[in-house]
């Protein structure tokens, strides 16, 4: 069995812009759900910080986000915001440790 993906993923928007990269990422998602293999794709804010984004995903396989990584969803949001965030995302991979209920214990 594939171990998944966890990718927490993180956006700044440049001042002004902010709205702007809310829009793109909210409208992004639902294309993003039906993308195989996505597990999760969840689009939070970071409290108390209007122009910081981040977006835990999980992936069934490396194969799946790599697709992902390719895929339409990505490309409209790479052109539309290539002016917009203050640096490139920034992303960190998660390594589970199961522990407890399966469920609640795991992204």
């Amino acid at each position: 069995m594939t171990n998944p993906v966890v990718v927490v993923a993180t956006l700044v928007a440049k001042p002004g812009q902010e709205e702007l990269v809310e829009k793109t990422l909210t409208a992004a998602v639902p294309a993003v759900h039906a993308e195989p293999g996505c597990l999760r794709y969840a689009l939070h804010r970071k409290a108390g910080a209007t122009g910081e984004f981040v977006v835990i995903e999980k992936w069934a396989s490396q194969e799946a986000f790599g697709a992902h990584l390719k895929g339409a969803a990505m490309r409209e949001i790479g052109a539309a915001l290539a002016q917009a965030l203050a640096g490139p995302p920034q992303a960190e991979f998660l390594d589970a440790i199961p522990t407890g209920d399966p469920d609640a214990g795991a992204v």
